[in-house]
């Protein structure tokens, strides 16, 4: 099962190795990874999606309580959190076609960001099945190229901490 975890750690260099060095010691893969600073500057949010059993996940977060840079975990996998992903999707886009394409990133709420000669280049954000409907259309005009962000996600109830 795909576990959502958001870890609060300290902002300070090597404490991002420490939570994915311990994670990834304990055999399970990364699926994706965002990390930023909060709203207190000596704070960062570590965002992981892990794949793992429930007897697995509640291992990897009781052995990364026990790290002293981290403050808090938090399992947002059931707590229909808001999830966004930034997408960058660069488009074959001749002359003739690119109205189709164009009308397509509208449709998703999407920006052009660049064009070029024989392409478009669509910046696009959302949760995993609006990216992937994109993606779909957009492989009948040919993906040149795709980059994606890590998810981030932010529980919906305002808990007071």
């Amino acid at each position: 099962m795909k576990h959502v975890l958001s870890v609060l750690v300290e902002n300070k260099p090597g404490v991002l190795s420490r939570v994915t060095g311990l994670i990834s010691r304990r055999g399970f893969n990364i699926e994706s990874l965002s990390v930023g600073p909060t709203e207190d500057p000596t704070m960062s949010r570590v965002t992981a999606i892990v794949k793992a059993d429930e007897v697995a996940y509640e291992q990897i977060t009781k052995q990364l309580h026990k790290l002293i840079s981290v403050y808090k975990i938090s399992d947002l996998t059931d707590e229909g959190a808001i999830e966004r992903e930034l997408v960058l999707f660069k488009v074959n886009a001749q002359p003739e076609r690119r109205n189709e394409i164009i009308e397509i990133a509208n449709v998703f709420r999407a920006k052009i960001v660049d064009v070029g000669r024989s392409s478009l280049t669509i910046e696009a954000t959302g949760d995993e099945s609006k990216l992937k409907g994109m993606e779909d259309l957009f492989r009948a005009y040919g993906i040149k190229e795709i980059i994606r962000t890590g998810k981030i996600a932010m529980s919906r109830n305002s808990k007071e901490q």
